[in-house]
């Protein structure tokens, strides 16, 4: 067959069932190693792609190899042959109605969005590239979409280029960016009062100031969005990027490095904690993230424990430096958050009079529980009961700080061959859970 029937231009055809996790940069790693490739169409409708490189040899040198070893995406084939068409355009029909012409409006689409993702969470993610002038969300048939406009083209080049396929949050949230043929009328509709826009279609549109912030911390942002019901907590502004607490008013003679770590990994993961031996009532505890740390000082701030009022405010410091005074937690397997960590954010809020108790050993007694505990305040009320065949247990208090002080001291301690786990519940009264 004479070279000159070959195309440089490929028609890959994706396998049923895996139009959901392939991505750009999936099909990109398969061609790349035999030569430039000059554009590439995402057909996700029809599970295809086009994909030209820049001349035919290496198209002929990248057909024969998969037509010898089969090509697949994350454990799902694919299938390779020479496309019809002449010439990749950016107004191809069938390209979902996306340009490929950069400009200054990305028109993004979140993929398997299992987390809620806001203009907030959008700024964020994409601020970092250039300023941001204004964010437009909507609702299609191809999903959740956005209009990002920029100021500059070159800061939407450079985003595209950096976080195409990439996920906002770990394993879900996927973005899909082309650059939006809304070009052609390059002025996003204006900010109404309370960001809503009267355009029909429209269902945000927002101009912010320029802010930069990194996908990690955007990541535990979505997750606890999502156990809040999709907003930050009142309080919560989400944008705090220091890690270290300082707490101070403690009570000395009651207090230890442990007791604060299973009070403050209600809020995050713990890395570090120092009591301070200059000054007996202060200690630092240096929390997973920003976001963490936002959260325990938001929740902890004027709580009682011991007798006294804790006074929780971010440090100075932006870490604990590691030493002979300081107690490592980082790799602690009692963390809580290092597993589940929307379904731990659900949990956060400020110490309550009730407590909730989990992995408990199965043959447990209530008078047990009861007996574990009341050394800590008055028992007004407990409830043992089984959820998914697991032993857990309610136990109300007279008081929050009693409530506080149990779980601060018998988190995380042995019970008849278990670790114990206490969370403070938001149920009112144990009658609830009836």
């Amino acid at each position: 067959m004479g070279m000159q029937q070959y195309e440089n231009k490929f028609l890959i055809n994706i396998k049923k069932g895996s139009e959901r996790i392939y991505n750009r940069n999936d099909l990109l790693q398969l061609f790349q190693p035999f030569g430039v490739i000059t554009k590439l169409v995402m057909l996700r409708a029809k599970n295809q792609a086009l994909l030209q490189m820049q001349d035919v040899p290496s198209a002929i040198n990248a057909l024969q190899f998969y037509t010898n070893v089969q090509p697949a995406i994350r454990g799902r084939n694919v299938y390779v042959q020479f496309s019809s068409h002449q010439e990749l355009t950016t107004m191809d029909q069938n390209s979902q109605g996306r340009g490929d012409e950069p400009n200054r409006i990305l028109l993004v689409t979140i993929h398997h969005m299992l987390y809620p993702i806001t203009v907030e969470v959008l700024h964020q993610v994409f601020s970092p590239h250039g300023f941001v002038e204004k964010i437009v969300t909507f609702q299609k048939s191809a999903g959740f979409q956005a209009l990002i406009q920029y100021q500059l083209r070159q800061s939407a080049v450079a985003a595209r280029t950096s976080l195409q396929g990439r996920n906002i949050y770990d394993g879900c949230c996927q973005l899909d960016i082309q650059f939006s043929k809304d070009f052609t009328n390059p002025n996003l509709p204006s900010e109404q009062k309370g960001g809503r826009s009267s355009q029909a279609g429209y269902s945000d549109v927002v101009a912010y100031p320029q802010v930069g912030i990194d996908l990690d911390l955007m990541a535990n942002a979505a997750a606890i969005a999502a156990a809040f019901g999709g907003g930050l907590p009142p309080g919560i502004s989400g944008t705090n990027d220091r890690c270290t607490v300082l707490v101070s008013n403690l009570n000395p003679d009651r207090i230890d490095e442990d007791k604060l770590f299973n009070l403050f990994s209600l809020y995050g993961n713990i890395v570090r904690i120092k009591l301070l031996r200059n000054k007996p009532d202060h200690a630092l505890v240096q929390m997973g993230d920003g976001f963490q740390a936002e959260l325990a000082v938001h929740f902890l701030k004027g709580a009682m424990l011991f007798g006294k009022r804790l006074e929780v405010n971010f440090s100075k410091y932006p870490n604990i430096t590691q030493g002979a005074d300081t107690h490592e937690y980082v790799n602690s397997n009692l963390n809580r958050f290092n597993r589940n960590a929307a379904k731990n954010y659900k949990y956060c809020c400020s110490p309550t009079k009730m407590i909730h108790l989990s992995t408990l050993p199965q043959d447990i007694t209530e008078e047990e529980i009861v007996s574990l505990l009341e050394e800590h305040g008055t028992v007004v009320n407990s409830r043992l009961f089984e959820m998914n065949g697991k032993k857990q247990a309610l136990v109300l208090f007279e008081t929050e700080e009693q409530a506080t002080e149990a779980l601060a001291c018998k988190h995380a301690t042995s019970l008849a061959g278990s670790i114990i786990r206490i969370s403070f519940s938001q149920l009112q009264s144990i009658r609830e859970t009836s």
